[in-house]
């Protein structure tokens, strides 16, 4: 009897036994007649005997698996005539996966493309994760941080390793020699003296932490090749970009995943007006936050809204009379033919993980080009056979590797001003 048989029969007579109890209770918490003590345990012994077999089969299944690595010398010993893993021979990602599970099932069969190791790559890591072919992960990847309207802005850094320190500026101020971590710079004349500069610079460091998709695939969904590449297309990347670019808004930066810039010290948040009804989005409000995103990051800059918000921008405008001007132009109309909605001149895109309308953060003025993204080696995939065999599914684990944090660890002041300024800038609570 095969492992899914032996876990299916000790689910079933532990089914039946559950049965006979529970039917004693339903009729007043009687004891068990004499056939019923029979039949229950008759089941119960039943279960225990193949959960005995099970144990042995698993058991029989680690000792193949290390099997596989023993090296058979002398004149028995196995030639290879030709190098299939040389060939990127995997006909489709539903192949690959295919093989991944058969390793899991049978490691001394194992495909030997799964055995190779390519490029230099590590194959298994620690957790007995199998990398993506080359051919397969950079598409997952891309698709990754390209479904993502807010990891798609950051700038991406790639990781060699675990942890990127990087020299960060301290500027709390743009005034001169306060730039760029006290960068000073001179006008002179020939043969003048230069004045010297010390810049001051803090500890930046990018920590990656692992992302893990899980996904079940049932042994006809992985004979379906096409189908399942299209399944693994849609919702992998999907995941990975939702909770990606929900870290960078959300995440706490409480040692697990990148640290959102919500949290951060760089957010500044701007005060309702005065009277202000609650959760409501005016036209001082937007006009106020656009103020204080720095001149020379607007270009790049967009409004990050809860799609609740919606209704309340097509309300704002300036002027009055016959001099009304409408603040905010959906897409489609009045010759915005752009994807997105645009206010005062700048892309409004909706985001499921935008907070809810009255609370901060349902409306947000960022340019994530100041938020630095980090992603280390490619995807990495591993299955287990222990996981809803009663319904014939396996579980596939996807994992990558991502850090971020912004940029600036504060707002600064302009050089003739007292407006604070941030390149991540949200309306705080209307209650």
């Amino acid at each position: 009897m095969n492992i899914n048989a032996l876990r299916q029969k000790i689910a079933s007579e532990r089914q039946k036994a559950q049965a006979i109890h529970d039917k004693a209770v339903a009729e007043g918490n009687r004891d068990l007649t004499a056939e019923e003590r029979t039949a229950y345990t008759a089941h119960i012994a039943s279960a225990m005997q193949a959960n005995e077999d099970l144990t042995a089969a698993l058991a029989l299944m680690e000792l193949d698996r290390n099997a596989a690595g023993v090296q058979v010398s002398g004149p028995g010993a196995v030639q290879v005539g030709h190098n299939n893993a040389e060939d990127k021979p995997w006909e489709s990602l539903a192949e690959f996966m295919a093989a991944v599970r058969n390793e899991k099932v049978n490691a001394h069969t194992a495909d030997v493309r799964i055995k190779a190791a390519l490029g230099g790559n590590e194959l298994v890591d620690a957790e007995g994760g199998i990398l993506v072919p080359a051919e397969f992960a950079p598409d997952i990847i891309r698709r990754t941080f390209a479904a993502d309207p807010v990891a798609s802005r950051c700038r991406q850094q790639p990781m060699s390793s675990n942890r990127l320190v990087m020299n960060g500026a301290t500027d709390a101020s743009r005034a001169d020699g306060q730039r760029n971590g006290g960068i000073a710079s001179f006008w002179t004349r020939e043969a003048n003296l230069y004045t010297g500069s010390k810049p001051k610079f803090r500890e930046m460091a990018l920590q990656v932490d692992k992302l893990t998709v899980l996904t079940y695939a049932t042994d006809e969904q992985l004979e379906d090749g096409p189908a399942w590449k299209a399944y693994v297309d849609a919702v992998v990347p999907d995941e990975f970009g939702f909770r990606v670019g929900d870290a960078i808004f959300n995440n706490p930066g409480n040692g697990s995943g990148p640290i959102g810039v919500a949290k951060s010290p760089a957010m500044l948040a701007i005060a309702k007006e005065t009277g202000q009804t609650a959760a409501t989005i005016v036209t001082k409000n937007v006009e106020k936050m656009y103020a204080r995103m720095p001149s020379y990051l607007r270009a790049a800059a967009a409004f990050f809204i809860n799609q609740d918000t919606e209704d309340q921008l097509w309300e704002l405008t300036r002027g009055s009379g016959t001099a009304v001007e409408l603040l905010y132009t959906p897409p489609g109309m009045r010759g915005n033919n752009n994807s997105y909605g645009v206010l005062l001149g700048l892309p409004v895109i909706p985001i499921e993980y935008a907070q809810t309308v009255g609370t901060q953060g349902d409306i947000t003025l960022a340019n994530f080009n100041e938020y630095m993204l980090g992603k280390r080696g490619g995807v990495k995939a591993d299955t287990s056979i222990h996981v809803a065999f009663l319904t014939g599914e396996q579980a596939f684990r996807w994992q990558m590797r991502v850090a971020g944090q912004p940029l600036w660890d504060k707002p600064v002041t302009p050089k003739n001003g007292t407006n604070l300024q941030s390149p991540f800038i949200q309306l705080q609570t209307r209650s």
